[in-house]
């Protein structure tokens, strides 16, 4: 029962919700005692030959009201009492769904998106049921079962009451020892629908490369056979669960077989009356519900408990990169110095970036050229603050980036990153998602400035076209040149290109360069790109090699050191020439 605990929090939050409903199921389980003490006494009636028609019409009278009574109050209690639990469930889902967008990039890199969806949909189910079914069963089970058990100890016999329930201390001890199974192996379910989850997931966003290399085959035997450990898993929950109900059934079945041999024997020895012994059996009729209730019980706390300690332990994981105390709000502009002495990522015992050191003035271009796994795209994500522990300052006009809110810091920055993720929406909704607010002309100045307004046009609805899921009914170029008019929509103080018109041609290239460099004479951009023609306008070029800057200087500059810049330029110009037919 620790969950009720650990979800005390919830429950003090909701808590008259919860009085008012425990209060209402508190007065059906008083008013169930009423049926069978009426029966009793007209079965008695009956037999002494006593019963008139308008005594009869009294007790019905009073089944009548009795039965509105409990029809009110049972459609009452489930709206305060299913209803606080819906309301938790859409509780824990924002915070996890804050909990996720606070996250640095290390956690998606440990954390698999199937298994992260599996905590957001069936664990949370399971602990809405805890703080809905589960309550109904403990408060039902316990009123329902303490009530019963007082009237038919009071108002009928004790003595029949005490042996009539001498099994039940066994019934406890078992369902006890069910619940500790049920608990391990539906965690172990759960872990198993995370996998399948994850699997799904990946094999959905990757069907594109699975059937380039003919995998499905494979791929279905994979999914299968995760499907069947899910199944397995199950079954293995559903035995345990399957042993509850005929548990409780045969205990119950030795209650009604001790309270009719010594129901009996009390009649004859005049303790009882036949009536009595009628209305006790029902009374013992209407204990089967708090019995399996008491069973069921366990099997949703420990479903509950397991699937709550998941949720808790993802929203335990810590917070790596959050604002500091009196963090400023302000957006930063100024100079970007950079000076990192060595930076790693997590779990990665090598460097990804050493001695790297440079200072871009406002309004100047800076372009980083070199190798995959140079470190380019580290930098940027330094820039960005996605990752700390590094040793060094990297500061932006008068502050280190670190002193600035996170959302500051970001909403100064327009990032086209390498993996140009489009959302499911229109073209209109995926430029303007940054600025939600923006009109029509701004989008179509955006979408301009990125040499994609003509194709847009092209599109079956134009602007309110819906791309699929990542935008997978668009080219490789389209998808980079709308990333790059929803970075302009922000009108960002830094304008962040990583490798983002590889998938261009050389002339929408040059034109999406030259309209950005008439647009931002004031503002700062970096461009790391494998193709120099990008970056070769830029005021300051590095050329990064196995994670430090190897050349520095313009690109003329490097052109005169005839270094790795100068033959990167030479061969690509080669590459060029070839491409053309080899005509010059």
């Amino acid at each position: 029962m620790r969950v009720f605990l650990d979800l005390g929090w919830f429950f003090k939050e909701r808590k008259k919700q919860y009085l008012l409903g425990i209060v209402m199921l508190m007065l059906v389980a008083f008013l169930q005692l009423i049926p069978p003490k009426i029966i009793g006494y007209v079965v008695d009636e009956i037999s002494a030959g006593t019963l008139t028609s308008a005594t009869l019409l009294k007790w019905l009278g009073i089944l009548a009201v009795a039965a509105i009574g409990m029809y009110a109050l049972r459609y009452y209690w489930r709206i305060m009492i299913f209803g606080s639990a819906i309301f938790l469930a859409r509780q824990l889902r924002e915070r996890l769904f804050r909990h996720f967008t606070k996250m640095a990039p290390s956690f998606y890199q440990k954390k698999r998106v199937g298994d992260l969806m599996a905590h957001a949909t069936n664990d949370l189910s399971a602990v809405q049921q805890t703080a809905g079914a589960g309550v109904l069963t403990l408060i039902d089970s316990i009123t329902t079962g303490g009530f019963v058990i007082a009237a038919m100890a009071i108002t009928i016999n004790w003595k029949l009451t005490l042996i009539a329930l001498i099994p039940l201390p066994l019934m406890a001890i078992l369902t006890s020892y069910y619940g500790k199974l049920l608990h391990q192996r539906f965690r172990y379910a759960q872990e198993a629908f995370s996998n399948l989850n994850d699997k799904a997931q990946e094999s959905i966003s990757g069907v594109k490369v699975i059937k380039t290399f003919g995998q499905e085959k494979e791929d279905t035997e994979d999914f299968v056979q995760l499907s069947q450990d899910v199944v397995d898993k199950n079954i293995r929950v559903a035995k345990v669960d399957a042993l509850f109900d005929p548990t409780i059934s045969l205990i119950v079945g030795i209650c009604f077989f001790l309270s009719i041999i010594f129901g009996t024997r009390f009649i004859l020895a005049d303790e009882m009356s036949i009536g009595d012994l009628f209305a006790f059996t029902s009374y013992l009729g209407l204990l089967v519900w708090p019995m399996l209730a008491f069973g069921w019980l366990f099997n949703i706390v420990e479903r509950g408990r397991a699937s709550y300690d998941r949720i808790m332990n993802l929203l335990d994981e810590e917070i790596e990169i959050d604002d500091k105390e009196n963090a400023l709000e302000q957006k930063p502009e100024g100079n970007i110095q950079f000076h990192v002495d060595e930076f790693k990522f997590p779990g990665d015992e090598r460097s990804a970036i050493h001695d790297v050191h440079f200072t871009l003035k406002r309004g100047e271009t800076l372009g980083i050229v070199g190798k995959t796994g140079s470190g380019k795209t580290a930098i940027l994500k330094l820039l960005m603050r996605e990752f700390e522990g590094y040793k060094g300052q990297i500061l932006y006009g008068e502050h280190p980036i670190d002193v600035y809110k996170k959302r500051s810091l970001r909403e100064a920055i327009g990032y086209v990153p390498q993996d140009h993720f489009l959302f499911s929406t229109t073209v209109a909704g995926n430029i303007a998602f940054a600025n939600a607010g923006a009109s029509m002309e701004q989008v179509h100045e955006a979408a301009k400035l990125a040499y994609i307004h003509e194709d847009i046009l092209q599109f079956t609805d134009g602007y309110n076209t819906v791309v699929g899921e990542r935008g997978v009914s668009l080219s490789g170029g389209q998808k980079q040149r709308i990333s790059i008019a929803r970075a302009l929509m922000m009108d960002p103080e830094l304008l962040i290109l990583d490798d983002s018109l590889s998938a261009v041609d050389a002339r929408t290239e040059e034109a999406i360069l030259e309209a950005l460099k008439a647009k931002r004479q004031n503002e700062t951009t970096i461009i790391t790109s494998h193709r120099l023609s990008a970056i070769q306008h830029a005021h300051q070029i590095i050329v990064m090699s196995e994670g430090t800057i190897k050349e520095k200087g313009s690109h003329e500059q490097l052109m005169e050191l005839k270094g790795m810049y100068f033959e990167m330029y030479q061969l690509q110009q080669l590459e060029s020439l070839v491409e053309q037919g080899g005509e010059a």
